[in-house]
């Protein structure tokens, strides 16, 4: 059956209209064996993390960003790549993600796709599944076209021991491109400063 060309109420009422939006677009973007299972929980075996380290890192953003589209990526691909910076700062390799929708009403469903396909691919490359996730739709004006919230979990392994409150005077710290490109970028665009730069968000890198 086609998606509607807009978001619409129906979408984010549990019916129809959200099951359908689940299995043609989520379902087949985010494809795995735990999502496929269509539970309300992802069940992952112990076995599979306790095998890489011994201990799981846990962290959740929420991305709210405008515009929601920018060079170098846009809020879906750096909803994966943000939570999955906040696992690996910790010595954490991420595995798995949650990431729940707020879709304002007439959103077009070819930028959710977009999106969704723009997260799929991101969270391909770092070698992470998302394995759960929930969808609200409101009614128009109550958000700005879309917010996503993931939360995601790695394993830590056991030779690993980093921490900001280990940082000390001196140390030496490693970057791994231009501090304050995606912050730039956002700015430039968001308040229309018309800085000629190539700029372009980080998360572009990731």
């Amino acid at each position: 059956m086609k998606q509607p060309d807009e978001i619409t109420l129906a979408q984010g009422n549990g019916g129809q209209g959200m099951q359908q939006l689940i299995e043609g677009l989520f379902l087949k973007a985010f494809d795995n064996p735990l999502l496929n299972e269509k539970e309300d929980q992802a069940r992952i075996a112990l076995a599979d993390l306790t095998a890489q380290g011994d201990r799981l890192a846990f962290s959740t953003d929420s991305y709210v960003i405008d515009p929601i589209i920018f060079p170098g990526g846009n809020i879906g691909k750096l909803s994966v790549c943000g939570t999955a910076n906040d696992l690996s700062v910790g010595g954490a390799v991420p595995r798995y993600l949650s990431c729940g929708f707020i879709l304002e009403e007439g959103l077009a469903f070819e930028t959710l796709e977009t999106l969704v396909m723009a997260m799929a691919k991101a969270a391909q490359q770092a070698g992470i599944q998302i394995v759960t996730g929930d969808t609200k739709v409101v009614p128009r004006g109550a958000a700005d076209k879309i917010f996503i919230n993931t939360a995601g979990i790695g394993v830590i392994p056991s030779k690993i021991d980093w921490a900001a409150s280990h940082i000390k005077a001196g140390d030496k710290i490693i970057v791994s491109g231009t501090i304050g490109d995606h912050g730039a970028t956002i700015l430039n665009l968001r308040e229309n400063l018309g800085l000629e730069a190539d700029l372009q968000s980080d998360c572009a890198r990731a």
